[in-house]
Protein backbone atom coordinates (compact mmCIF):
# COMPACT_ATOMS: atom_id res chain seq x y z
CA UNK A 1 0.00 0.00 0.00
CA UNK A 2 1.38 3.90 -0.69
CA UNK A 3 0.48 6.57 0.88
CA UNK A 4 0.70 9.95 -0.55
CA UNK A 5 3.00 12.64 1.36
CA UNK A 6 1.41 14.84 4.56
CA UNK A 7 1.20 18.36 4.00
CA UNK A 8 3.55 18.21 7.10
CA UNK A 9 5.86 15.92 5.31
CA UNK A 10 6.32 18.02 2.48
CA UNK A 11 7.35 20.44 4.19
CA UNK A 12 10.03 18.43 6.25
CA UNK A 13 11.70 17.54 2.71
CA UNK A 14 11.54 21.32 1.09
CA UNK A 15 13.11 22.10 4.60
CA UNK A 16 15.50 19.65 3.47
CA UNK A 17 14.84 17.58 7.32
CA UNK A 18 14.19 14.55 5.22
CA UNK A 19 16.94 13.21 2.82
CA UNK A 20 15.89 12.70 -0.56
CA UNK A 21 17.28 9.06 -2.24
CA UNK A 22 16.62 7.14 -4.99
CA UNK A 23 13.62 4.93 -3.84
CA UNK A 24 14.89 1.55 -4.09
CA UNK A 25 18.47 1.93 -4.18
CA UNK A 26 19.55 1.49 0.08
CA UNK A 27 17.07 -0.98 0.48
CA UNK A 28 17.46 -4.09 -1.80
CA UNK A 29 20.31 -6.18 -0.55
CA UNK A 30 22.98 -7.13 -2.41
CA UNK A 31 23.63 -10.58 -4.24
CA UNK A 32 26.56 -11.58 -1.53
CA UNK A 33 24.18 -9.99 1.24
CA UNK A 34 21.37 -12.40 0.08
CA UNK A 35 23.83 -15.63 -0.43
CA UNK A 36 24.53 -14.82 3.55
CA UNK A 37 20.96 -14.71 4.77
CA UNK A 38 19.79 -11.22 4.56
CA UNK A 39 16.27 -9.97 3.12
CA UNK A 40 14.59 -6.53 3.14
CA UNK A 41 11.72 -6.09 6.04
CA UNK A 42 11.23 -2.67 3.87
CA UNK A 43 11.09 -2.33 0.14
CA UNK A 44 11.52 1.24 -0.43
CA UNK A 45 7.79 1.54 -1.86
CA UNK A 46 5.43 0.70 0.85
CA UNK A 47 4.56 -0.29 3.83
CA UNK A 48 4.00 -4.27 2.93
CA UNK A 49 4.88 -6.05 5.92
CA UNK A 50 3.88 -3.57 8.77
CA UNK A 51 1.55 -2.90 11.31
CA UNK A 52 0.48 -1.06 14.36
CA UNK A 53 0.60 -2.30 17.75
CA UNK A 54 -2.75 -2.58 18.06
CA UNK A 55 -3.95 -2.93 15.17
CA UNK A 56 -3.32 -4.77 11.72
CA UNK A 57 -3.08 -1.47 9.92
CA UNK A 58 0.29 0.67 10.46
CA UNK A 59 -0.84 4.38 11.99
CA UNK A 60 -1.40 6.92 8.95
CA UNK A 61 1.13 9.07 9.76
CA UNK A 62 4.04 6.68 8.41
CA UNK A 63 4.57 7.73 5.03
CA UNK A 64 7.21 6.46 2.46
CA UNK A 65 9.70 9.27 1.62
CA UNK A 66 12.32 9.18 -0.96
CA UNK A 67 12.79 5.27 -0.22
CA UNK A 68 13.20 5.90 3.30
CA UNK A 69 10.10 4.99 6.15
CA UNK A 70 9.04 8.25 7.77
CA UNK A 71 6.95 9.41 10.84
CA UNK A 72 6.14 13.11 11.21
CA UNK A 73 4.76 12.41 14.32
CA UNK A 74 1.34 11.30 16.00
CA UNK A 75 1.89 7.68 13.98
CA UNK A 76 1.97 4.98 16.80
CA UNK A 77 5.08 2.55 16.85
CA UNK A 78 5.83 0.64 13.26
CA UNK A 79 5.29 -3.08 13.77
CA UNK A 80 6.36 -5.59 11.72
CA UNK A 81 4.24 -8.10 11.10
CA UNK A 82 6.81 -11.24 11.41
CA UNK A 83 7.98 -12.15 14.59
CA UNK A 84 11.91 -13.35 15.23
CA UNK A 85 13.37 -14.94 17.51
CA UNK A 86 17.74 -14.71 17.61
CA UNK A 87 18.56 -12.48 15.10
CA UNK A 88 20.86 -9.72 13.12
CA UNK A 89 19.47 -6.50 12.22
CA UNK A 90 20.59 -4.17 10.35
CA UNK A 91 19.19 -0.28 9.53
CA UNK A 92 20.13 3.13 8.83
CA UNK A 93 18.43 5.90 10.85
CA UNK A 94 18.26 9.81 10.26
CA UNK A 95 16.54 12.38 12.95
CA UNK A 96 16.17 15.75 12.92
CA UNK A 97 17.81 18.35 15.37
CA UNK A 98 16.53 17.47 18.74
CA UNK A 99 14.90 14.12 17.35
CA UNK A 100 13.83 10.83 19.79
CA UNK A 101 13.56 7.24 18.43
CA UNK A 102 14.33 4.06 18.65
CA UNK A 103 14.18 0.55 17.09
CA UNK A 104 12.45 -1.94 19.74
CA UNK A 105 12.92 -5.57 19.43
CA UNK A 106 11.06 -8.79 20.63
CA UNK A 107 7.77 -7.18 20.81
CA UNK A 108 4.88 -8.66 22.47
CA UNK A 109 0.94 -7.26 20.95
CA UNK A 110 -0.33 -7.94 24.36
CA UNK A 111 0.71 -4.79 25.89
CA UNK A 112 -0.24 -1.45 25.50
CA UNK A 113 3.57 -0.01 24.79
CA UNK A 114 5.97 -1.90 22.44
CA UNK A 115 8.84 -1.00 25.57
CA UNK A 116 6.83 -3.32 27.88
CA UNK A 117 7.84 -6.14 26.71
CA UNK A 118 10.93 -5.17 24.01
CA UNK A 119 14.54 -3.53 24.61
CA UNK A 120 15.05 -0.48 22.55
CA UNK A 121 18.29 0.25 21.33
CA UNK A 122 18.25 4.65 21.12
CA UNK A 123 18.12 6.73 18.24
CA UNK A 124 18.73 10.22 19.50
CA UNK A 125 20.36 13.84 19.18
CA UNK A 126 22.72 13.50 21.25
CA UNK A 127 23.11 17.60 21.02
CA UNK A 128 20.11 18.70 21.66
CA UNK A 129 17.64 16.06 22.74
CA UNK A 130 15.44 16.44 25.65
CA UNK A 131 16.76 13.06 26.79
CA UNK A 132 20.61 13.36 26.37
CA UNK A 133 21.28 13.58 30.50
CA UNK A 134 21.85 10.16 31.15
CA UNK A 135 24.75 7.75 29.24
CA UNK A 136 22.31 4.91 29.23
CA UNK A 137 19.40 6.96 26.94
CA UNK A 138 21.95 8.28 23.93
CA UNK A 139 21.86 7.13 20.45
CA UNK A 140 22.69 3.53 20.40
CA UNK A 141 22.16 2.25 24.13
CA UNK A 142 20.36 -0.35 25.55
CA UNK A 143 18.00 2.47 26.35
CA UNK A 144 17.88 2.61 30.40
CA UNK A 145 19.60 0.06 30.78
CA UNK A 146 23.45 0.06 29.24
CA UNK A 147 25.46 2.32 27.67
CA UNK A 148 27.63 3.27 25.34
CA UNK A 149 31.48 3.79 25.62
CA UNK A 150 31.58 7.31 23.24
CA UNK A 151 29.20 9.29 21.05
CA UNK A 152 30.18 7.82 17.56
CA UNK A 153 26.99 9.94 16.04
CA UNK A 154 27.24 11.56 12.71
CA UNK A 155 25.94 15.05 12.65
CA UNK A 156 22.53 15.74 12.50
CA UNK A 157 21.21 15.26 8.58
CA UNK A 158 23.76 12.63 8.18
CA UNK A 159 22.57 8.55 8.00
CA UNK A 160 23.80 6.48 10.80
CA UNK A 161 24.44 2.75 10.56
CA UNK A 162 23.46 0.74 13.45
CA UNK A 163 22.94 -3.17 14.19
CA UNK A 164 21.57 -5.22 16.47
CA UNK A 165 22.22 -9.34 17.09
CA UNK A 166 20.32 -10.98 19.30
CA UNK A 167 21.13 -14.65 20.77
CA UNK A 168 19.10 -15.90 23.50
CA UNK A 169 19.11 -12.97 25.36
CA UNK A 170 22.80 -11.66 24.81
CA UNK A 171 22.47 -8.36 22.60
CA UNK A 172 25.08 -6.45 21.02
CA UNK A 173 24.39 -2.90 19.31
CA UNK A 174 26.38 -1.30 16.75
CA UNK A 175 26.74 2.07 15.75
CA UNK A 176 28.42 3.65 12.66
CA UNK A 177 30.75 -0.18 12.68
CA UNK A 178 31.30 0.33 16.30
CA UNK A 179 30.17 -1.96 19.09
CA UNK A 180 28.42 -0.04 21.78
CA UNK A 181 26.39 -2.26 23.64
CA UNK A 182 27.42 -6.01 24.78
CA UNK A 183 25.08 -7.05 27.38
CA UNK A 184 23.05 -10.43 28.08
CA UNK A 185 19.96 -9.67 30.08
CA UNK A 186 19.30 -13.28 30.96
CA UNK A 187 22.18 -13.41 33.81
CA UNK A 188 22.19 -12.17 36.76
CA UNK A 189 23.64 -8.86 35.96
CA UNK A 190 21.65 -8.33 32.84
CA UNK A 191 18.65 -8.87 35.14
CA UNK A 192 20.10 -6.60 37.60
CA UNK A 193 20.01 -3.77 35.48
CA UNK A 194 16.71 -4.76 34.90
CA UNK A 195 15.89 -4.08 38.45
CA UNK A 196 17.52 -1.03 38.71
CA UNK A 197 15.62 0.16 35.85
CA UNK A 198 12.57 1.80 34.43
CA UNK A 199 11.23 -1.59 33.47
CA UNK A 200 11.26 -3.30 37.00
CA UNK A 201 7.42 -2.85 37.20
CA UNK A 202 6.76 -4.27 33.30
CA UNK A 203 7.16 -8.14 34.47
CA UNK A 204 7.46 -9.37 30.53
CA UNK A 205 10.07 -7.27 29.82
CA UNK A 206 12.39 -9.39 27.88
CA UNK A 207 11.38 -12.56 28.33
CA UNK A 208 9.85 -13.12 24.83
CA UNK A 209 11.85 -15.57 23.27
CA UNK A 210 10.17 -14.34 20.07
CA UNK A 211 8.82 -10.98 18.95
CA UNK A 212 7.87 -8.18 16.73
CA UNK A 213 10.20 -5.44 15.84
CA UNK A 214 8.86 -1.72 15.79
CA UNK A 215 10.17 1.47 14.90
CA UNK A 216 9.40 4.33 17.21
CA UNK A 217 7.09 7.14 17.07
CA UNK A 218 8.71 9.82 19.91
CA UNK A 219 6.63 12.33 18.38
CA UNK A 220 9.73 13.73 16.02
CA UNK A 221 10.64 13.37 12.61
CA UNK A 222 12.81 10.32 11.82
CA UNK A 223 13.67 8.48 9.08
CA UNK A 224 14.42 4.69 8.42
CA UNK A 225 15.68 2.92 5.19
CA UNK A 226 17.71 -0.42 4.51
CA UNK A 227 16.20 -2.19 7.21
CA UNK A 228 17.81 -5.97 6.87
CA UNK A 229 17.55 -8.85 8.64
CA UNK A 230 19.25 -12.63 9.08
CA UNK A 231 17.80 -15.25 11.45
CA UNK A 232 20.26 -16.69 13.63
CA UNK A 233 20.56 -20.63 14.16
Amino acid sequence: MNFRPTLLACAALALGLIPVLPAADANAPAATEKSAGWRALFDGFSLDGWRSLKSEKPGTGWHVEGGALVTVGKAGDLVTNEEFGDFELALEWNIIAGGNSGVIYRVGLGENATFRTGPEYQVLDNQKAEDNKLPSHLAGSLYDLAAPPKDVTKPVGEWNAARIVVRGWHVEHWLNGEKVVDVDLGTPDGRALIAASKFKAMPKFATLARGHIALQDHGDVVSYRAIRIRELK
